[in-house]
């Protein structure tokens, strides 16, 4: 009678059925050391692969690599180098995988909830679970809590219907877009050039509000540029609105366009994984690695080797003849800084403060290897007005370009000086973080276990601290689970 209630263990199931629970894609890379340190089960092989793999749970890294959508369109190449560069382990190249999945979506920590962290010019916008959270400085209604709301001095959260789940949001200087799981867009702020897609632009949209015209278009992205918004869908289309000054729109003419419309001059080049803007050019990475730019060509930020305007999409030859698959992109006001499937990192435009991280001032007219950082495996790139940060797969994050009010995180060094090359910011050393955004003076960054730290400016609340108005080392947010939470005016 015993043993009918007797305990079963993880080794008394079949290695197969073992094997089935591991590739089921609910671990992630930490999951499955931790599950081979715990049982000899998982360091065995089992008869089931070739000698090629270590044991089980290699195995069952390389199975996830494969479901990965990055890994799945990389070429033998790509592949054969991220392999060698993560030294021939499988459950490495799932990390490296994983965390740019998280880095630049959203962040699972390890207490089980989502987040995701935005910074615009003067506000931070924050994902954290169910909510979405907005502080800083409200000028035309981008913090989304209403025409009373002139700031916000600590994160508060933003009326959404009751059911909406919001999993993207993107901030820029005067307004904000939020995608909803369900793939609808709302977007807030000031419409006058109508970039938040709606056709009423005789005053700021001061709370989120429905994209009416990409109903039954799941989105997917979404990014805000300055007066214009860059909508990418799950098929891997893109819609554009806004100001076309500069070709920014990517419609092969300077036509402004009030409503979200299709850029079909993008279709022809094959499906869109990913998009960054920058004031007025953007960026559009194809699901085979290839880099696109149109707009402003001021600085050199397109990556083409020369200043002018392109009003229509353009491949970044730079890359494409050295067979460089770009993972993803971060564009600023003068500079761009890109990673590759390899994890290396790149940048082009503007040199001034250092921003570009290669020891100098001097403008980059298209990608340029930053090979200081060769021997780390980068997950995250983001660029801001001046300054630049890297995130490495262990959780490091390098710093480089103008200290801009202590926004770079280095105390010993003055609000005003150049770091001109990379420099891990040994203040966050103790944590592990997983994402990383920077606005015009101030950055925000959040660890695997769910902190939220900032530094840099803090004039107009964009930390989330009513009594700081400059950090210049990482200091920790917190942020108020409250449903009826008001925003001091």
């Amino acid at each position: 009678m015993a043993d009918k209630w007797r305990t079963t263990s993880i080794e008394d199931l079949p290695s197969h059925l073992v094997l089935e629970i591991l590739t089921s894609g609910r671990l992630s890379a930490v999951d499955l050391v931790c599950l081979e340190l715990t049982s000899r089960t998982f360091r065995g092989t089992h008869g089931l692969f070739t000698h090629k793999f270590r044991s089980l749970v290699d195995f069952a890294a390389f199975q996830l690599c494969g479901l990965d959508p990055v890994y799945g369109s990389m070429g033998c190449n790509a592949r054969n180098e991220l392999y060698d560069r993560c030294d021939g382990k499988w459950k490495r190249v799932l990390r490296f995988l994983q965390s740019i999945g998280q880095s630049s979506d959203m962040v699972e920590t390890s207490a089980g909830n989502q987040m995701q962290i935005r910074t615009g010019r003067y506000h931070t916008l924050l994902i954290n679970d169910s909510g979405v959270y907005s502080c800083g400085s409200s000028l035309c209604g981008v913090l989304g809590h209403g025409p009373e709301t002139t700031q916000c001095v600590a994160f508060t959260r933003i009326n959404f219907p009751s059911l909406a789940r919001v999993i993207q949001v993107s901030a820029s200087h005067n307004h904000a877009a939020f995608v909803l799981q369900s793939g609808e867009v709302f977007t807030c702020g000031d419409n006058s050039s109508f970039c938040c897609g709606h056709k009423d632009t005789n005053r700021p949209i001061f709370r989120p509000r429905l994209v009416e015209t990409l109903k039954g278009v799941p989105c997917k992205q979404v990014a805000a540029g300055l007066s214009f918004t860059v909508f990418l869908t799950g098929k891997g289309h893109i819609y554009t609105c806004g100001t076309n000054v500069q070709g920014q729109l990517g419609h092969g003419d300077t036509l402004d366009r009030p409503i979200p419309t299709l850029v079909e001059l993008l279709e022809r080049v094959g499906s869109v994984v990913h998009v960054s803007a920058g004031p007025s050019y953007v960026l559009a990475l194809t699901e085979d690695g290839t880099a696109h730019s149109f707009g402003s060509g001021t600085n050199f930020c397109l990556g083409h080797g020369e200043q002018q305007n392109e009003l229509q999409p353009r491949a970044i030859q730079s890359f494409r003849r050295r067979g460089i698959h770009v993972v993803r992109v971060s564009a600023s006001d003068e500079h761009v800084v890109a990673l590759d499937s390899s994890g290396n990192v790149y940048t082009w435009g503007k040199g001034y403060c250092g921003a570009l991280g290669h020891g100098d001032e001097i403008d980059k007219t298209s990608p340029e290897h930053l090979s200081s950082l060769r021997s780390h495996l980068a997950v995250q790139v983001c660029a801001s007005k001046r300054k630049t940060f890297v995130l490495v797969d262990d959780g490091s994050l390098y710093g480089f370009g103008w200290m801009g009010f202590g926004s770079l995180g280095f105390p010993d060094r003055g609000v005003s000086d150049k770091i001109m090359r990379p420099r891990v910011l040994y203040s966050l050393r103790p944590h592990h973080i997983s994402q990383v955004s920077t606005g015009l003076y101030h950055t925000v960054v959040v660890t695997n276990r769910g902190h939220i730290f900032g530094f840099g400016d803090n004039e107009r609340a964009q930390l989330g601290h009513d009594t700081l108005r400059a950090c210049l080392e990482p200091t920790e947010i917190y942020v108020q689970e409250k449903l009826n939470d008001t925003c001091p005016v």
